[in-house]
C-alpha cells in the first residue's frame, strides 16, 4: 500500500505564537483569547494583568425606531427624488432631501444598540517583588501565559478561556518548586467606567471566595432618562470565583490617607497564589439572578478538566485543514487568522458584528458594531468553505433568519413588493424597520443577493441537501422573489432605455457615489448584475436538486426570462491603453479610487469570471485590475481574493500589505492606503485601527487559500497562484462538490493531490502535470494508470479517498 506525505497542522499552529517581550497595557496589545461566544483580551501592566469581557451575545439591546411613519414608501421617495433638479452636485443641495435624509437616520444616531462591554478583573502584583516579562498566547491550544519574575524566580499565569463554557481560567504556575503565595497581592471586578449613565448602576455582591456584579440592560429606549421595564430587558452578570478566602483591606494613598478598599476590591492571604475562575452569564433579565449564589470554589481538578477539554477541542479543531508554506510570513497570517476566527464564532451563538466579542468603553462599538450587509459581514465567512470549517459559517446562517420577518416586511410595506429585501445595516435584536433606511446606503440592491449567497455556497461545498430544503432554499427563495419582481417595475424596463434588457434602477453601488441628481450612476451597477445573476443561477439549480420544479413553475419562468434580459456588465476604455476594462457603474471613471472592489465583483464574489472564462472576459477582468486604485479599509481581503482569482495576486507585495495591517496584538486592521478617495492629507491612515479588532479581516486565510487551490467553477485547480519558487503544502481544503483535497509542490513541481470524497460524484481536477500517464491510488491501492489529458474527471463513491501521482 502506498502512502502520501502529509502535514500536521497543529505542529505547524504552535509555530506562530503571538509573543510580547515585554507589559502590554494597552487594549490593542493584550492577549486575544475566546471561545466563538465569550471573548477576553489580557493586558499586562507592570504592576498587574487585566482581563477584559465581551460577548457577541451581550448588547444594549434599546432600539430606537422613531419616525417609521414618516419614512414613506419607496415609491414615494422615489417620484420625489425624480423632481430635483438633475443639475445640483449632490441630493443633500435639495431642501426637502437634506430635511429627509437627516430624519430618516436619526435612529442610527443614537449610541444604542451596540455590543455592551462586560467589565474587567484587575489581579494585582506588589513591584517590590514582581517583575512582568511579557505574555505568550500559544494558538494552538487557546492558551495564554504572562511571564513574571517574583522574588528572584520565573513563574508564569496560565491563562485560557473554557472552550465549553462561558469562563476564564487563570492559574499561577511555578517552576522547581518555588513557592509564589504572595505574587497576586489582591483583586478588583470592575464593571465598564463607561456604561452609560442612564442605566441602572449594576448590583454588586462579595462572598467569601467571590466577587460578583450584574447588569440590567433594559430593553426599551429611555423615556425622560429612565427605561421603562419589560419582559424583554436582559442582564448581564460576572463572577469572580477564587479557591482562597478573600477579606477586606485598606490601602495608603498617595497623600498618606487611609483608603478603604471597594465592594468589589479584596485582598488574598498570600500562603498560596490563588485559583480563579471569572464566568459570565447572561440572558433575560429575569433568569440571571443579581445577588450572588453560593458556588464552589474552583479546584485545581476542575481547572486541569476544563484546560484537558478545551485542548481537545483546539486539536480538533485544527485537525480539519492546514497549510505549510515557503512564505512563513503568510503562513503565519493564515494560522493566526483561523485561531482568531475559532475565539471570535462558534454554532449556537448570536454571529459576530464589526468586532466579534472583544469591547472595552467604546472600542468594539464604531457603527453600533453591527452587521453591514454591503461585506463587511460576509467577507469573514468567505474562508469558512475552502478552510473547512462549515459549522464556522453557521452564526451568519443564523443571522439571515434572524433577519428574514424584518426584510419581508420591508419588501411589502416599503416597496409594495413580494419576497425579502436585506437591510444595509442590522442589530441583533428584534427589528421593525432597517437601522439604516436612508436611499443613499439603503437602496444598495447588490446586499440582498449577497446577503443570502454564502446559502447557497454552503450546499456548493458541502452538497447537503437537507441543509439546502431546511437553512438555505427559502432564503434564497424570498431573495429571488423581491429581485425579480423589482427588475420587473415599468421603471426597469422600456422606451425610455431605449432596448430591451431589464435594468436594476435605482441602485447605489456598494461604498460609491451614493445616490444623485439625476440618477446619475444610479442604475446597472455592477454589484447588483453580477450577485443577480449568481443568485437567480443558484435558484434554478437548487429547484432541480430539490426537485420542486412543478411547484416553482411561475417564478421559473419569471427567472428565466429575467436572466436572458438582464442588461451586461458596465464597461469603459482603460485610460492606460484604450482597452475595454469594467467599471463599478455606467458613466463612472474607471481610474477613480474605489473604497470597495465594486468594479471587478463579476470576478468575487460574483464568481462569473475567473482562470476558466473565455480569454476576452479573463483579459478585460485583469486590464481592470491593472488599474484599480483602491483607499484602503476593505481590500486586504476582499481586492485580494478577485486579484488571486485572476492568478494575478503578487504574493510578495500582499505579505507587505498584511505587514502594514498588523497589529500588536497579531490581528490585522482596516488601514487606509491612499487619499482622492474619501480621505485626505489630514486623514490618519490607522485611524480605523482603535476603533476595535476587526472581525471582517479574519477572512484572510481566504485570499492564501485562493492562491493554493480553487474551484469556484467546478474545476480543482492546484496552486493557481502560487509563486513558482516557494513551496507549499496543503491538507484537506474542501472544494466545491464536497472533496477534500491535499496536494504539495516544490520547485514548480506538483508531488501528488489527493481527493477525499464526502459525498461521491464526479471530480473534475486540471492537469497540475505535462502531458503523461497518471497513477491512480484508490484507498491506497495502486488501481490504474491513465493517459493525462487537460482535465481528469474521477469518478468517486462516498468515502473514497483518490490519489494521483504523475507517472
Amino acid at each position: 500500500m502506498q502512502t502520501f506525505p502529509t502535514i500536521d497542522p497543529l505542529t505547524i499552529a504552535a509555530r506562530h505564537n503571538i509573543v510580547a517581550s515585554r507589559p502590554a497595557p494597552n487594549f490593542f496589545e493584550g492577549a486575544v483569547l475566546g471561545n466563538g461566544g465569550l471573548g477576553a483580551i489580557v493586558t499586562t501592566r507592570p504592576d498587574a494583568v487585566r482581563i477584559f469581557l465581551g460577548h457577541n451575545s451581550v448588547w444594549d439591546i434599546r432600539l430606537a425606531e422613531e419616525n417609521a411613519d414618516k419614512i414613506g414608501t419607496f415609491q414615494e421617495v422615489f417620484n420625489r427624488v425624480k423632481q430635483i433638479d438633475p443639475a445640483l452636485k449632490n441630493l443633500a443641495d435639495d431642501p426637502w432631501y437634506a430635511k429627509y435624509s437627516k430624519m430618516v437616520v436619526e435612529n442610527y444616531r443614537q449610541k444604542y444598540p451596540r455590543p455592551f462591554p462586560c467589565g474587567s478583573l484587575v489581579l494585582q502584583f506588589d513591584r517590590a517583588f514582581t517583575e512582568v516579562l511579557g505574555h505568550e498566547v500559544d494558538i494552538s491550544s487557546g492558551q495564554c501565559r504572562v511571564h513574571v519574575i517574583h522574588r528572584g524566580a520565573g513563574c508564569d499565569l496560565l491563562i485560557f478561556v473554557d472552550m465549553h463554557a462561558d469562563r476564564v481560567w487563570i492559574r499561577v504556575d511555578t517552576k522547581d518548586g518555588v513557592s509564589a503565595g504572595d505574587l497576586v497581592t489582591e483583586t478588583r471586578l470592575i464593571p465598564d467606567p463607561h456604561t452609560p449613565a442612564e442605566l441602572s448602576r449594576p448590583t454588586v455582591s462579595a462572598g467569601q471566595h467571590s466577587l460578583s456584579f450584574t447588569q440590567h440592560l433594559p430593553s426599551l429606549p429611555p423615556v425622560d432618562g429612565t427605561s421603562p421595564p419589560s419582559l424583554r430587558d436582559r442582564a448581564v452578570r460576572v463572577t469572580a470565583r477564587f479557591d482562597q478566602h478573600l477579606h477586606n483591606s485598606q490601602r495608603i494613598d498617595w497623600g498618606g490617607e487611609v483608603v478603604e478598599f471597594g465592594p468589589l476590591e479584596r485582598a488574598f492571604d498570600r500562603t498560596a497564589p490563588p485559583l480563579c475562575c471569572l464566568e459570565l452569564e447572561h440572558g433575560l433579565a429575569a433568569d440571571v439572578a443579581s445577588t450572588l449564589a453560593n458556588g464552589d470554589a474552583p479546584t485545581n481538578d476542575a481547572f486541569e478538566a476544563a484546560l484537558a477539554s478545551s485542548q481537545e477541542s483546539w486539536s480538533a479543531y485544527w485537525a480539519l485543514s492546514g497549510v505549510e508554506l515557503g512564505n512563513a510570513e503568510l503562513e503565519e497570517v493564515w494560522y493566526r487568522n483561523l485561531y482568531f476566527m475559532n475565539c471570535a464564532t462558534a454554532a449556537g451563538v448570536t454571529c459576530p458584528g464589526l468586532f466579534a466579542n472583544w469591547s472595552y468603553g467604546d472600542i468594539g462599538t464604531a457603527w453600533h458594531g453591527d452587521y453591514h450587509m454591503n461585506y463587511n459581514t460576509q467577507q469573514p465567512f468567505w474562508m469558512c468553505f475552502s478552510a473547512n470549517h462549515l459549522d464556522k459559517h453557521l452564526p451568519y446562517v443564523d443571522l439571515v433568519d434572524h433577519l428574514m420577518p424584518v426584510s419581508k416586511s420591508w419588501a411589502k410595506d416599503y416597496y409594495g413588493l413580494r419576497g425579502a429585501y436585506f437591510p444595509h445595516s442590522a442589530y441583533p435584536v428584534e427589528m421593525n424597520i432597517p437601522a439604516y433606511p436612508s436611499p443613499e446606503w439603503g437602496w444598495e440592491i447588490c446586499e440582498t443577493p449577497w446577503t443570502v449567497q454564502s446559502l447557497w455556497w454552503h450546499y456548493q461545498y458541502s452538497q447537503d441537501v437537507t441543509f439546502l430544503a431546511e437553512r438555505a432554499f427559502d432564503p434564497i427563495k424570498q431573495a429571488v422573489l423581491f429581485l425579480v419582481d423589482y427588475l420587473l417595475r415599468p421603471e426597469a424596463s422600456g422606451p425610455q432605455w431605449g432596448d430591451d434588457y431589464y435594468h436594476v434602477f435605482p441602485t447605489c453601488p456598494p461604498e460609491l457615489f451614493g445616490l444623485k441628481p439625476g440618477f446619475r450612476h444610479n442604475a446597472d451597477a455592477q454589484a447588483d448584475l453580477t450577485l443577480i445573476r449568481f443568485l437567480l443561477k443558484a435558484y434554478l439549480d437548487a429547484v432541480e436538486v430539490l426537485n420542486v420544479t412543478d411547484s416553482e413553475s411561475d417564478l421559473l419562468a419569471q427567472v428565466r426570462d429575467v436572466l436572458a434580459h438582464l442588461v451586461p456588465d458596465p464597461v469603459a476604455a482603460s485610460p492606460v491603453d484604450g482597452g475595454v476594462v469594467y467599471t463599478a457603474a455606467p458613466g463612472a471613471d474607471p481610474g477613480l479610487v474605489h473604497n470597495c472592489p465594486a468594479n471587478l465583483m463579476n470576478v468575487f464574489p460574483g464568481d462569473e469570471i475567473g482562470l476558466g472564462s473565455d480569454p476576452t472576459s479573463l483579459d478585460t477582468a485583469r486590464r481592470t485590475l491593472a488599474i484599480h486604485r483602491n483607499e484602503g479599509g476593505n481590500d486586504v481581503v476582499f481586492m485580494n481574493v478577485q486579484a488571486a482569482r485572476l492568478a494575478r495576486l503578487d504574493v510578495a507585495k500582499f505579505t507587505r500589505q498584511c505587514r502594514y495591517c498588523k497589529q500588536p496584538n497579531g490581528t490585522y486592521a482596516d488601514m487606509v492606503n491612499q487619499v482622492h478617495g474619501r480621505y485626505s492629507d489630514e486623514t490618519p491612515f490607522n485611524f480605523m485601527a482603535p476603533m476595535g479588532i476587526w472581525f471582517e479581516n479574519f477572512g484572510l486565510p481566504f485570499v492564501i487559500n485562493e492562491c493554493l487551490l480553487q474551484s469556484h467553477d467546478g474545476t480543482i485547480r492546484l496552486f493557481p497562484n502560487w509563486p513558482a519558487d516557494q513551496s507549499a503544502s496543503f491538507e484537506t481544503l474542501r472544494t466545491v462538490g464536497a472533496f477534500l483535497v491535499s496536494s504539495a509542490i516544490t520547485n514548480g513541481n506538483v508531488a501528488f493531490v489527493r481527493i477525499a470524497s464526502e459525498r461521491g460524484g464526479m471530480a473534475r481536477l486540471l492537469s497540475p502535470w505535462a502531458k503523461a500517464a497518471v497513477s491512480v491510488w484508490r484507498n491506497g491501492m495502486l488501481t490504474e494508470s491513465v493517459q493525462l489529458g487537460d482535465v481528469l474527471q474521477i469518478a468517486t463513491q462516498a468515502g473514497d479517498v483518490v490519489t494521483l501521482t504523475s507517472t
